[in-house]
């Protein structure tokens, strides 16, 4: 079904909680938090996803993404530890985590408008109009994404802090 090997299905279906936990953590908090159940599941999901797309990667640049998604997860995920960043730690762990989400949605989108509907897929290459305009709204939409949770960030840096 969909010309997708026994790992591919292995690497979508293990990938796809990210999709979810990332949409409801966003949602919800306007960021990945990384120490939580659901940032908990994010990790995990982004991990297998990451290191499981060296094995059905097609394209050069599925390793790169590969490889920027399980460097930009240890970042965000890592980034705490690191005292002397300061407050820099949470823009770090904000911007790394949202461009993992990025790296997450191009590829999806691109599989799903090629392979989806089985047998007459929506593109016919990852050069169709359509894909290219997805991965442009993508962008758009993480630009803007980010420049929100920057703007949120900022103000709560300047509110008191209530324990």
């Amino acid at each position: 079904m969909f010309g997708i090997s026994p790992i591919g299905w292995f690497h979508t279906l293990g990938s796809l909680p990210a999709l979810v936990v990332a949409a409801y953590m966003l949602a919800r908090h306007g960021r990945i938090v990384p120490r939580s159940v659901p940032g908990a599941i994010y990790f995990a999901s982004m991990v297998l996803g990451g290191a499981t797309a060296f094995l059905v990667a097609k394209q050069p640049v599925s390793y790169a993404i590969g490889g920027l998604t399980l460097l930009l997860i240890a970042v965000g995920y890592g980034v705490h530890r690191v005292s002397f960043l300061g407050r820099l730690r949470r823009y770090i762990e904000t911007v790394s985590l949202s461009f993992s989400v990025l790296l997450l949605l191009v590829p999806t989108v691109t599989e799903t408008l090629t392979r989806v509907p089985d047998g007459a897929p929506l593109a016919s290459s990852v050069t169709s109009p359509i894909v290219l305009g997805s991965h442009a709204a993508l962008l758009l939409a993480f630009i803007v994404g980010l420049i929100v949770q920057i703007i949120v960030l900022r103000r709560e840096g300047r509110m008191p802090a209530y324990r």
